[in-house]
């Protein structure tokens, strides 16, 4: 009997195939839920007629919900009335550009937004614009 001496020979190459799949699956996975973490913050937004402004990725967007709690940028963490002139004095002390986006929910009272663009100018804001929906058209 004649045996085949390559036939219990290990491989030394790498199956690079295994990996390939993984990557590929990852891919998937984060072409999915990128454009999930873009949304941002749920707010109803009032209406309006302006023209809109041209905004960076580096503007500073304050959302106010309804409910009172308010959130810098993209940042989970809800920031109170009285904490918020210390939190935008950090975050602009630095910075170039000292424009402030508000994003405020409909339902919210002028008097709490009043209050809010008081605090930011004191922080150090120069310049405070307002986020709103474009108006709708009337039939």
């Amino acid at each position: 009997m004649k045996f085949n001496s390559t036939h219990n020979k290990e491989l030394s190459e790498i199956n690079v195939i295994p990996f390939c799949d993984i990557l590929l699956v990852l891919l998937i996975i984060f072409m999915i839920t990128a454009p999930l973490m873009q949304q941002g913050l749920d707010v109803n937004l009032p209406q309006a007629a302006a023209p809109s402004l041209s905004r960076e990725k580096t503007d500073i967007v304050l959302t106010m919900h309804k409910n009172g709690s308010m959130f810098i940028g993209d940042d989970p963490t809800p920031v109170t009335m009285g904490f918020l002139e210390k939190k935008l004095g950090d975050v602009y002390k630095e910075k170039e550009k000292k424009d402030l986006f508000i994003k405020a929910d409909t339902d919210i009272l002028y008097g709490e937004v009043v209050k809010v663009m008081s605090l930011a100018k004191s922080a150090g804001v120069l310049r405070i614009g307002m986020v709103t929906q474009p108006e709708k058209e009337k039939r």
